[in-house]
């Protein structure tokens, strides 16, 4: 309809130019007391009808072109100073708000696109903060003890302990490099997952298994309830997730505590849910528990050896999947951790 408008509103224009036309050049002809053959005065009128036609868009162009010009000036200062690192800028679009005119869509995606960049390099920075935060401690440890076992005063057992000390926090540097390493794998655009079927319960005792140690170390009552079930996933990276749960599981419940992790199948999804009676998340914490480096009690979780990383990477491994992770914990009551998978089938 809009565009039969428009149509209509052209040919009413130059219909009018050619009626101006062709009076003007009759009353021209008239004043000058001439009278041209009729080719001529039809030759007279075409190009006065064209003259008409063509002032009122160069009056138009005369008055914008200056504004127009200094919005594509303003857009092309706007991305050179993307292109140099500064985010924050923004097209002011100076009360053009047509949303048909060019300039105002190329405005609002260069605005958009400032704003997203600077998201970006918000994070960027964050992540660069947050790694050197959680390297400077190991290291800082490293060299403290490092220096301290040159005195030739210490006793064996205190320079035991400091190399074991040293040791341990070698072994939290290499789990923060591999950890870092993984993440940004899975986090490249097109990561390939190896999906094959295997047995998601087997998979599950394999892993509380190999945590055996440390659960008897600390007396914990580990017990296991597997529904036999195949998935159909990556089985490494699932291997990670559980790895990671079932050990910050054990790491943050205290000795004679109690540990459970069960799985069964719902309307073809795996539901796999590690349960333990350890001190809890707090409320407001529990959103961002998934996010890189948070560490809800930072003194806790550093001397539990924690990179920080652990539930980021079992987040992204879920949701590589299209499954779900979420957490449900109180303060003293534990917490219960709750992956959700599809492409599950009971034996």
């Amino acid at each position: 309809m809009k565009g039969l408008l428009g149509m209509a509103a052209v040919l009413a224009f130059a219909a009018a130019c050619w009626t101006g036309a062709f009076h003007l050049t009759t009353w021209a002809f008239d004043w000058i007391a001439a009278d041209p053959a009729p080719l001529t005065r039809q030759l007279a009128t075409a190009f006065t009808g064209l003259l008409l036609m063509m002032f009122p868009p160069m009056v138009v162009g005369v008055v914008h072109r200056p504004r127009e010009i200094a919005r594509w000036t303003a857009a092309l200062n706007a991305i050179r100073r993307i292109g140099k690192g500064d985010f924050g800028v923004r097209i002011d679009l100076g009360g053009a708000r047509n949303r048909h005119h060019p300039f105002v869509g190329l405005a609002d995606g260069i605005n958009d696109m400032a704003a997203e960049l600077g998201r970006l390099e918000q994070m960027r920075q964050a992540f660069i903060s947050d790694v050197s935060h959680e390297l400077q401690s190991p290291l800082t440890s490293i060299g403290g003890f490092a220096k301290a076992v040159r005195d030739d005063e210490l006793s064996p057992d205190d320079r035991r302990r400091y190399l074991d000390i040293i040791a341990l926090e070698s072994d939290r540097l290499s789990r923060l490099s591999d950890d870092l390493l993984r993440l940004t794998a899975l986090e490249a655009e097109g990561p390939e997952l190896r999906r094959e079927p295997f047995r998601l319960d087997a998979q599950l005792q394999r892993v509380i298994l190999a945590a055996e140690p440390q659960w008897v170390a600390k007396g914990l009552d580990v017990e296991a309830q597997l529904e036999p079930n195949f998935l159909v996933a990556d089985e490494a990276l699932l291997e990670r997730v559980w790895t990671n749960l079932v050990h910050n599981a054990v790491k943050f419940t205290p000795a004679g505590g109690r540990v459970l992790v069960r799985s069964w199948t719902r309307d073809g999804e795996a539901v796999v849910e590690i349960v333990d009676t350890g001190i809890g998340i707090a409320l407001e914490d529990q959103p961002r528990v998934f996010e890189r480096f948070f560490k809800a009690d930072p003194s806790r979780n550093r001397d539990a050896g924690g990179s920080g990383l652990g539930l980021a990477l079992a987040e992204k491994v879920v949701s590589l999947h299209g499954g779900r992770i979420g957490v449900r914990s109180a303060p003293g009551e534990g917490a219960t951790f709750t992956v959700t998978l599809a492409s599950a089938q009971s034996v």
